[in-house]
């Protein structure tokens, strides 16, 4: 099939769409109804001895499926690479950070939903975790591997068994990760993908088989999982959307802060919810940090994703594009400065110019919403607490980041910052070992660390009272 060929799809077809090219690499037929029953009733048939299956199996298949990321991780790198336009080297390692996470899970699963002993009137009280059952995880096209495997590995250690609606644009992606468990020893029933689009999501949440939900997404697509589980009293975790600020005090290893904020910004092709996205610098350092800051973004290397020497490859989706790009347009116009960039590139595929902005005005675009794509915004601050407030004056609270070397600038941040994580000296990221997740409209719940892994499971209070019979005493 080549590049030209209009991307139209009837709405029954799945479409894997090269966005360095736009040459569509393969079409899939969408589940049928009957397809998708009966892949329910197989998840629904596994439950039982999953169950009973102890964290010593488990961590044997999961241990399995860690050694066939690792050996297949090339495969999988220019897998991801093709599907949505990584960078061939980031794909690579995101391979290799879905082993490190089952690995994690493997080793520790057993750990974390140990039964705890628990003191009240009863001759014996304890808590036990157990598996809730079948879980839906709705799925973004951004981490393809990782965002599936950081649910999944919990998950399935737990007990659970896992059905996969991933996105729309990456059914490869998806149907690999599917055979990585099956490889791994996993039965048939315990991970499924359901090559679906997310119109069918709702009717698929309120199945009674299905017995929790968790997304990573937009806004719009957390808010429309959230009311379909919760009219159906489901458990949800929502991973959404981000803005991550990039605070930078005149403390701060000023070099070291302009090089990992360029990175930090275009991670990905800058389409990632904990890229940082806002930079907020201190007025006294502001013109120093932003001439750096702009050398660095203009000497980045846009092109192919499959060579090692590119920075910055395509967007995902030319939907993506035209929305970054009139985002951008939008915002300019509304009074910012354009200080590098500000427009998709003049050639084929989904490519979009590093762009820095400047000035930016209340309510633009830039100021209110994400931005999936290698585009930052520089601000001036008076001072942490004034950066801290402008950085909260945000609809989301994912990530967030903070230069200093000041202990009462640190302790301020820490306390006062409204997100999920907060890192200093460093960039934001997510780690099997800490809890990830964020507040405001990021979502809710948690993923990762002894926190994930607990978010799906009963967490069963047990007492138990012991009445001796009372002997009457022979004479």
């Amino acid at each position: 099939m080549t590049a030209e060929r209009a991307v139209e799809f009837p709405a029954r077809i799945l479409a894997s769409i090269n966005p360095a090219t736009g040459e569509v690499l393969r079409e899939y037929e969408q589940d049928s109804d009957q397809a998708v029953e009966k892949k329910l009733q197989l998840a629904q048939d596994t439950l039982a001895p999953r169950r009973k299956l102890g964290f010593k199996k488990r961590a044997e298949m999961m241990t399995r499926a860690a050694g066939i990321l690792e050996q297949e991780k090339q495969t999988f790198g220019r897998l991801m690479t093709q599907e949505m336009g990584k960078t061939l080297v980031s794909a690579i390692q995101e391979a290799e950070k879905c082993a490190f996470g089952c690995r994690y899970y493997a080793e520790n699963a057993e750990r974390f939903l140990a039964e705890e002993p628990a003191t009240t009137n009863a001759s014996r009280s304890f808590v036990r975790y157990q598996p809730l059952g079948a879980v839906l995880a709705v799925m973004p096209w951004n981490f393809p591997f990782w965002q599936v495997f950081r649910f999944a590995a919990p998950a399935l250690m737990a007990g659970n068994v896992g059905l996969l609606k991933h996105a729309s644009n990456v059914p490869q992606c998806a149907l690999a990760i599917q055979e990585i468990f099956r490889n791994a020893g996993f039965p048939e029933g315990a991970f499924q993908t359901l090559l679906i689009d997310s119109r069918r999501v709702t009717k698929l949440i309120a199945d009674p088989r299905i017995a929790a939900v968790t997304l990573t997404g937009s806004v719009g697509a957390g808010s429309s999982v959230a009311e379909a589980a919760g009219k159906a009293i489901k458990k949800t975790v929502l991973e959404l959307g981000g803005s991550d600020p990039f605070i930078v005090m005149p403390s701060a290893n000023l070099e070291k802060a302009v090089a990992t904020a360029v990175q930090a910004r275009v991670i990905n092709n800058g389409q990632s919810c904990i890229a940082a996205k806002r930079f907020i610098v201190d007025r006294s350092i502001a013109s120093e940090f932003e001439k750096k800051f702009v050398e660095r973004m203009k000497s980045l290397k846009v092109g192919d994703p499959m060579d090692p020497a590119i920075d910055v490859g395509p967007l995902a989706t030319e939907d993506g594009l035209k929305t970054l790009e009139e985002q951008v347009q939008q915002t300019v116009k509304m009074g910012a400065r354009v200080l590098l960039g500000g427009k998709r590139l003049n050639r084929k595929g989904n490519f979009f110019e590093p762009t820095v902005l400047a000035d930016i005005p209340a309510g633009s675009p830039v100021c209110e919403d994400e931005l999936f794509g290698p585009v930052a915004s520089l601000f001036s601050a008076d001072g942490m607490a004034d950066a801290i407030r402008i950085a909260s004056d945000s609809k989301f609270g994912l990530g967030a980041s903070a230069w200093t070397n000041d202990e009462a600038e640190r302790e301020m941040f820490i306390n006062d910052i409204q997100a999920g994580l907060a890192f200093i000296n460093g960039m934001v990221a997510s780690d099997p070992r800490i809890p990830f997740g964020g507040v405001k409209q990021s979502g809710y719940g948690r993923e990762l660390s002894y926190h994930g892994i607990r978010e799906f499971v009963n967490v069963k209070s047990v007492s138990i009272y012991e009445h001796k019979e009372n002997v009457r005493a022979t004479e």
